[in-house]
């Protein structure tokens, strides 16, 4: 069979053999070469040819195609071969300057490109380009054309609103931080005096912006977070594991606390808090925060949860089951709970007709009640402490969810190191039994590596329950005071991530007016009012470069 194949042989070659044949076949392309450029009298040993790095055929100085092309190495392959970065530069129309941007080459993409809106476009392969870098955070004005990612010439002077707590921002910039760690006496007390007044200065001094309250207040544990927090809490004097009457006493404490932080939502004297307990969060916001209502956001939930607030008449909505309910079902039909169940008894009944009509109904058991009943119920228990049983409830209906979370025995831990401890309260604004606490920080220089030099940076490590308003103030600050250049790295409290899905069904106009008087800034008001754009995740990086934000989440 191998025979009637051409240019097939079965039988090996000796390298004499090999390099026979190849100076048989250089000379044979010599003189059809010859033959066509009219040039007989050079030899293979003129400086005119040129034989490539890898056996094939010769090139002449004069025309490199029209001979053959260089065969490929056949030892190469892809892990050693190098392939130089491709980059695209692009002329903008304005000022002519160029900007590089690393491509995927065109036989890759998924898709095609769409570059109609560009004036000019040139690829081209080099290994280093003069011009400005590329950047690889993003920016809200970013186009994906293909694998193409474009950052037009835009900036933005704020990023998007992050409702999760964090637990640790480490800030960093070329200039120095020293400055927010050490303050003066005076400096210290006219920020807290300013923070109790909710006075605001054109710039704000840094311990206004780093105060928060929370109840209850245990100097010796730390209260935040809650989730997962067994460790922080093991070897910590509890008095009140085995004590009932100092359990009832907290929990006294703690429910005039929170009625008392309500009542502030409520007036919109108190923007938003947080309830933490050691298996979900609360966020509860004021009226005009993008609603026209008050709003209470609940994650991690579980079944046992659910079942309970329904039994206290408590309405919520599964936000993000509502999603994925209208992508594959474009009508949004919905079943009630009672509607569901008839349903499902109708199918349970016409499933065991057909044997009853054959008369074999008695010689095939029939699934236990239990059974069916866990089968049914799969679905709402593969839900618990995922991201997805976040629940959403609205209205007065908050009102209802304070008083059961009072008389829920479940907020409360039974055992474990968290028994007997209230749920950890967390507002931007003083309320009844509160505590005044301040953000803790930390400043360190240090010599980062930026391309082929070193570069002295200033770092500030702030630890704490750091609220979104104490983001924003913090940010705020930094901008004129490291003359809009500094970035910050967030470590966020995972279980809070879902918090910033967007339930705004109505985008409220005048907020801002109504919560003049919440204790936050105008600025930070406004800008917690815009509906959230990031899903189920939160802020990781934001880099401020010549006064523009870039962010990652």
């Amino acid at each position: 069979v191998g025979s009637s194949i051409p240019g097939y042989s079965p039988s090996f070659k000796r390298p004499a053999e090999i390099l026979r044949m190849r100076r048989k076949r250089a000379r044979s392309d010599t003189a059809v070469s010859s033959g066509r450029t009219g040039c007989t009298g050079q030899s293979s040993s003129s400086p005119m040819y040129v034989r490539p790095f890898s056996p094939g055929p010769l090139f002449t100085a004069q025309n490199h195609s029209g001979v053959g092309t260089k065969r490929r190495n056949p030892f190469a392959n892809i892990e050693n071969t190098h392939s130089p970065k491709k980059k695209l530069i692009i002329f903008n129309d304005a000022n002519r300057q160029p900007f590089m941007l690393t491509f995927t080459p065109i036989s890759k993409l998924e898709s095609p490109i769409n570059l109609t809106s560009l004036s000019a476009c040139l690829w081209e392969e080099t290994r280093e380009h003069p011009h400005k870098p590329q950047e690889n955070m993003q920016t809200p004005h970013r186009k994906i054309l293909g694998k193409v990612e474009y950052n037009p010439a835009s900036s933005c002077f704020e990023y998007p609103a992050d409702w999760s707590l964090k637990t640790r921002v480490l800030f960093t910039s070329p200039l120095s931080l020293s400055w927010a760690e050490h303050l003066k006496a005076q400096e210290e007390a006219q920020g807290i005096s300013q923070h109790c007044r909710a006075q605001f200065n054109p710039v704000p001094h840094s311990p206004q912006n780093l105060v928060y309250w929370q109840h209850p207040s245990m100097p010796w544990l730390s209260l935040f977070p809650r989730i997962n927090a067994e460790r922080s809490f093991s070897g910590k004097s509890t008095p009140w594991a085995q004590d009932a009457a100092l359990q009832q006493s907290l929990m006294r404490e703690w429910s005039i606390s929170l009625s008392s932080l309500y009542t502030l939502l409520k007036s919109r004297l108190c923007p938003y808090f947080y309830l933490c307990s050691y298996q979900f969060t609360v966020l509860f916001r004021a009226a005009g925060l993008g609603s026209s209502s008050i709003t209470a956001l609940i994650s991690p939930t579980t079944r046992g949860l659910r079942e309970a607030m329904k039994a206290e008449g408590i309405e919520f909505s599964l936000p993000l089951l509502e999603e994925q309910r209208k992508s594959k079902d474009p009508q949004n039909l919905t079943i009630t709970d009672g509607e569901e169940h008839d349903v499902y008894n109708r199918d349970e009944d016409g499933s065991f007709s057909w044997l009853k009509e054959m008369g074999v109904q008695d010689k095939i058991k029939k699934p236990d009640s239990h059974i069916i009943q866990l089968q049914k119920e799969g679905s709402s228990v593969s839900l618990d402490h995922k991201p997805e049983s976040v629940i959403c409830v609205e209205g007065p209906h908050t009102f209802t969810l304070i008083n059961f979370l009072i008389n829920w025995k479940g907020v409360v831990a039974s055992s474990g190191s968290q028994a007997g401890l209230p749920p950890t309260l967390l507002a931007p604004s003083a309320f009844r039994g509160a505590t005044m606490h301040t953000l803790k920080g930390r400043s360190v220089n240090v010599r980062s590596q930026m391309g082929s030099s070193y570069q002295n940076m200033s770092s500030l490590e702030i630890t704490g329950p750091v609220l979104p308003s104490s983001l924003l103030a913090i940010t705020t600050l930094l901008q004129p005071a490291q003359k809009g250049n500094f970035s910050a790295a967030l470590c966020t409290h995972t279980p809070t991530a879902v918090l910033n899905i967007n339930i705004i069904k109505q985008q409220v106009t005048h907020g801002s007016e109504e919560l003049s008087s919440c204790g936050l800034h105008p600025a930070s008001i406004q800008q917690l009012q815009q509906p959230s754009s990031l899903g189920k995740t939160a802020l990781t990086h934001i880099t401020m470069s010549n006064y523009s934000y870039t962010w990652k989440n």
